[in-house]
């Protein structure tokens, strides 16, 4: 049974109510509807916890999505009790976690506004991600900083706009990466929109963000790495950047 993923329509939603509708083998739980993101496009899955009915906890590893984007599964991890097939469950997200990953995902976008080349890849963690670009130019990471920052304290609204699938195979130049499928195969392609009237930035992106901008917070290009003739590496920190 396809999952309802909630998270695509609320990237705040923290916890929900849901039914287990399959116990695997190896103890993936799937269920009904979840607010868990599963990992995809660069962006770790969630991890939090199962309330059952009587109270008690199951503890969950990272989630991730099953053969298809339609299916979601939810690992607890070793030891833990598995529930039942038809059993009613709270969910919660880990949210601290969850938080600072939509921040981290956010400022890579802002980056590929910062720098329009295409993307060849990128891994958004909680406290440093990465981004590569398809470019040969020489480019200084403070100026990239300064850059980034004036975008994120400019408080750009961020918002999601849906198309079909077939839309966004009709207009691929919205997709700036060059490795990375679009989120395509459920019908709808969510769109994160920057700036009002997508006046920043839109690109296709089934990841979780923030609201607005100033949400990132400080944010550095901590390192830019040489990975090719044509490929620069760079790495996103929190914070300031070290004296």
């Amino acid at each position: 049974m396809p999952v309802k993923p909630l998270f695509r329509d609320d990237f705040y939603l923290s916890t929900c109510e849901a039914v287990v509708t399959a116990v695997h083998e190896d103890g993936a739980v799937e269920l009904d509807q979840t607010c868990f993101y599963a990992t995809s496009g660069g962006q770790p899955g969630d991890t939090g916890f199962f309330e059952r009915a009587d109270g008690s906890k199951i503890m969950l590893g990272v989630t991730t999505h099953g053969e298809t984007k339609d299916i979601i599964l939810h690992r607890p991890l070793e030891g833990e009790a598995l529930p039942a097939v038809g059993e009613p469950l709270v969910l919660h997200i880990d949210w601290p976690r969850r938080y600072k990953l939509m921040r981290m995902h956010t400022a890579c976008h802002l980056l590929s506004v910062v720098c329009p080349f295409p993307i060849t890849g990128a891994a958004v963690n909680e406290d440093d991600s990465r981004v590569d670009f398809d470019m040969s130019e020489t480019i200084d990471k403070d100026e990239v900083t300064a850059k980034l920052m004036a975008l994120v304290n400019e408080n750009h609204p961020i918002f999601v706009q849906w198309i079909t699938d077939e839309e966004l195979q009709a207009n691929p130049g919205l997709v700036k990466s060059k490795n990375v499928r679009p989120p395509i195969g459920m019908g709808r392609v969510s769109l994160v929109c920057i700036g009002e009237n997508s006046s920043v930035d839109s690109q296709p992106c089934g990841g979780t963000h923030v609201s607005e901008t100033q949400e990132v917070g400080a944010i550095h290009i901590a390192k830019i790495d040489k990975k090719g003739k044509e490929n620069r590496r760079f790495r996103i920190r929190f914070g300031t950047p070290e004296a």
